[in-house]
Formats: C-alpha cells, structure tokens, sequence
C-alpha cells in the first residue's frame, strides 16, 4: 500500500511525529477552527473539543493507521477504518472535508517539526494521509449508497420514558411518514439540535430497541461530571425535549452488531450506559429464539442508576440458555455482586463471541479477563460513547 521510498521515510520519522502528535493535533484544530469556524460550531462536538479527547484519538488513529502501514504492508487496518467510517457516516461527513483537514493538519505539521519536515518528509506523509483518507472516504460512500444518502431526516418524539434520575428514553416515529429503514441491533443514530447559541450539535445515541415497525427508541444519560462542563446535547433533550417536539436524526451507523449464528456462544457485557446497545441485542436474540448459551454481564453504581434494567432481566429471561451477572458498587440486592465487575467466577463457554460497551477501563479489564479465559481476541468486540481512546493509550 505504501510507497517503498516513503516507508522508510515514514520509519525513520515515525517516532519523532508520534511524539508531536499531541501538539500537533491540537494546532491543527485550533488553526482549522479559526479558518472554519462553522465546523467547530455545527459538525465537531464541542465538549470533546474543550476536553481534548478528540484531540487524543485522532493522534492515535493516525499513528496506529502509519505503524499498521509499516507493520503489514499488504493489509489495510480495515476494523479501525470501519468505526471511523461509520462514525463519520453518522455525521454526514463529506469528501471535500478531508481536503479542509489536509490543509491545516499539515499546515501544523510544518509548525510543529519545523525544519525537520523536509519535501521527501512531507511527500511520505501526505501519502500516508491519503491513503487514510481515500479508504475512509470509500467506505462512506458505500455505507451512504447502502442507507440512501446521507441526509437528516425528522423524527416526531412520541413517547418519553424517565428510566432513572438521569437517563431517559425517547421513541420516536418519522414526522414525513415514510417507510423506516431497518438498522442491526448495536447500532448508533447521530442526533442533531439547535441550541441557544445558534450551533447545530451532533451526539451519537445507541438505539436501544423498536417498539413498532415505524418506532425507534434511543436512551440518553444526563451528562454532569463533576469538574467537567454538562453535556450540551444531552442537557438540551432532558430539559427540552418533550412528546410532540420533532428531532432530527440520521440513518442508523455503527459496527458493534451481532454477527453470529444460533450456535454460537455470547457474552454481552456493559456498565453504566453502555447498557444501551446490549439490550437492543438481547431484544434481537430473545426475538430469534438464539438457542447457544448468552452470557449478561452489567455493572453499574446501583440498581436505581442501572438504566433499562427490567428489559435486561425480561429479555434475559426469554432466552432458552441465559446467565445473568449484575454489579453495583452500593445497594447491591440478594445475588448480584457488590462493587466492579469481574468475571473469576464466571464460566465461559469455548468458542464465545464477546460484545462490550462501557467506559475504557471497564472494557480493558473484562477483554483482558475473557482472553485469560481463553476467547479469542478477535472474538472480543467494542464500542466506545465518544471519541475513540483505546488506541491512544
């Protein structure tokens, strides 16, 4: 795939451009946003932008893409450009977008190293960007052509459920009327809604079920952390966002799907939020009549913050061959286990497929469990709410 001329190039600075990345990155987008305003305003997230998380996972798919380049010169990293592809996708991203980044991340690139990026350093580069930038675009246009293109379409809110203090969920049928094209249960939607400054903000919500032909439903966590600013969008559809009031959302995007037969052994584990796509699984494999043993593993802070607990039972339940594990860090009631989720005790059938959402370290230690247990890494399936930091670790 890579030029040999600008593999060794790229061998040789990869180290000096990986150690800038971070600095790098973060010229990068404020030059661009400085240029294009508009897209920090109504494409990018801004919360992930101010805590610069974005920042990290774009320096870590840029150097996990250029080490994969040098690594296996005669493949392509196609799951991580998968994810990416999608989440783009979700967000309408369009290939003249990338010319706008090659701009300014190479305009930073040359402020950052300076002298040091000499012509041939720079032809190495912008070939690795291309390379990136073209198989990403490829892959949208195929996920675009599969759901009918990428435009925003008008969702009516027909129903609001509080699940807990903080999580609620919406469903919603298409204010035009039109057929709803199906989605795999694991998937996100992007939503978009204007807020007071007059931005357009673009979250990502896993849909957690269709309680109808023409209904969707998607659940929303409250965000408020302490010491971080409250989720914009998130505190735009609690406070706001009432039966009636139209959404717009995209077509469904995402790469953590189910991707198994009846004989295949399942474990779907998730903590806090990360509930969301499990129980869209479940629902699917109780519907289907999914025969192999299912493992449920949750963790969450306690049964009144465990979102969408009674379908995670009842779907559960409606399984022939179905283990459930439950863990709260307080209120714990009879037979489930009291703090973090761990999985010593639990058995794991050979051949399992595993399926994890949940915050970083939660899925780290349950993927570092399951290969102790021996499933295959490969076997070991992930999503991630909000920027991707696993390979920037």
């Amino acid at each position: 795939m890579l030029s040999e001329q600008s593999a060794v190039t790229v061998r040789a600075t990869l180290p000096a451009v990986g150690a800038a990345l971070d600095e790098i990155t973060e010229r990068f987008y404020a030059g661009m946003f400085a240029a294009r305003p508009e897209l920090l305003r109504d494409l990018f997230n801004r919360g992930n932008q101010a805590a610069g998380t974005q920042r990290q996972a774009l320096a870590g798919s840029v150097a996990a893409f250029a080490t994969h380049l040098l690594d296996h010169p005669d493949e392509r990293p196609d799951a991580m450009l998968s994810r990416i592809a999608h989440k783009h996708a979700s967000l309408g991203v369009t290939p003249d977008q990338y010319a706008i980044v090659h701009e300014h991340l190479f305009a930073a690139i040359a402020e950052v190293l300076g002298d040091a990026v000499t012509p041939e350093v720079a032809a190495a580069w912008d070939e690795v960007y291309w390379l990136m930038a073209n198989a990403l675009i490829a892959v949208e246009k195929r996920l675009y052509e599969e759901r009918g293109g990428a435009a925003w379409r008008p969702w009516e809110v027909v129903e609001r459920v509080a699940e807990t203090g903080d999580v609620a969920t919406f469903r919603v049928r298409p204010a035009d009327g039109a057929p709803v094209r199906d989605f795999r249960p694991g998937q996100y939607v992007s939503v978009r809604v204007p807020l007071a400054d007059g931005a357009r903000q673009i979250r990502q919500y896993s849909l957690s079920g269709a309680p109808g032909p023409d209904l969707r439903q998607f659940s929303v966590k409250r965000v408020h952390e302490d010491g971080a600013p409250d989720g914009e969008v998130s505190g735009h559809l609690h406070a706001r966002v009432r039966v009636g009031d139209v959404l717009e959302l995209s077509e469904a995007y995402g790469d953590l799907v189910l991707d198994a037969d009846d004989d295949t052994p399942l474990l779907l584990a998730s903590a806090g939020i990360g509930v969301t796509p499990m129980v869209a699984m479940l629902g699917h494999l109780a519907g289907s009549g999914h025969r192999a043993p299912v493992t449920v593993v949750h963790g969450d802070r306690s049964p009144a913050d465990h979102a969408l607990r009674t379908d995670h039972e009842a779907y559960a339940a409606k399984l022939p061959d179905a283990t459930v594990r439950f863990w709260y860090e307080r209120d714990a009631p009879a037979g489930a286990g009291t703090g973090y989720v761990d999985l010593a005790d639990v058995p794991v059938a050979p051949g399992t497929r595993a399926y994890l959402c949940g915050p970083l370290p939660f899925m780290r230690t349950v993927r570092e469990q399951l290969i102790a247990k021996g499933v295959a890494p490969a076997d070991v399936h992930y999503e991630v709410f909000g920027p991707d930091l696993w390979l920037a670790k």
